[in-house]
């Protein structure tokens, strides 16, 4: 199957409403899957605030770039580390670190698959054109040319 390119319009319009829904004080009800991200502006210093879908494994919180290293709230992170998380009514402060190891991100998909194995399956598919239930060696070698955030919280 061929991958279908993202519209990042339609993207833009559901993190709007994302952000709408953390301002109307609906945090808690989205926190489990969609967490509020705020980075520093690499050009102009300012908070920039971009809603994600994130998973929590252990103590750290896993980010997902679809657009890779080529997405603005990496590329603000990789000039200033420091960030803060919105998730629910929990506010965190860590450390991000850019992960770009296939390895590594072949271990984030897995871990994707085995919790939402229906909702990743099909990006898998209709994104990327993998199976919906991709081999080690499909996702090592599609993380080629992905990334993906750990936010180590501060102690």
């Amino acid at each position: 199957m061929k991958p279908v390119s993202l519209d990042w319009t339609k993207m833009k319009h559901i993190q709007k409403i994302h952000r709408v829904l953390y301002a109307l004080g609906l945090g808690p009800l989205i926190g489990g899957f969609i967490l509020l991200l705020t980075t520093t502006g690499r050009k102009s210093g300012l908070p920039r605030v971009t809603p994600l879908q994130y998973e929590k494994i252990g103590a750290e919180y896993y980010l997902g770039a679809a657009r890779g290293l080529n997405a603005d709230w990496v590329r603000n992170l990789l000039a200033e580390p420091q960030v803060e998380l919105r998730v629910g009514a929990r506010r965190v402060r860590g450390q991000a670190e850019v992960v770009t190891d296939p390895g590594r991100f072949a271990d984030f998909l897995e871990v994707r698959l085995q919790r939402h194995p229906r909702m990743i399956g099909l990006i898998m598919e209709k994104a990327h054109g993998l199976p919906r239930r991709p081999s080690r060696e499909q996702l090592e070698e599609m993380a080629k040319t992905e990334a993906f955030v750990i936010v180590h919280p501060n102690s």
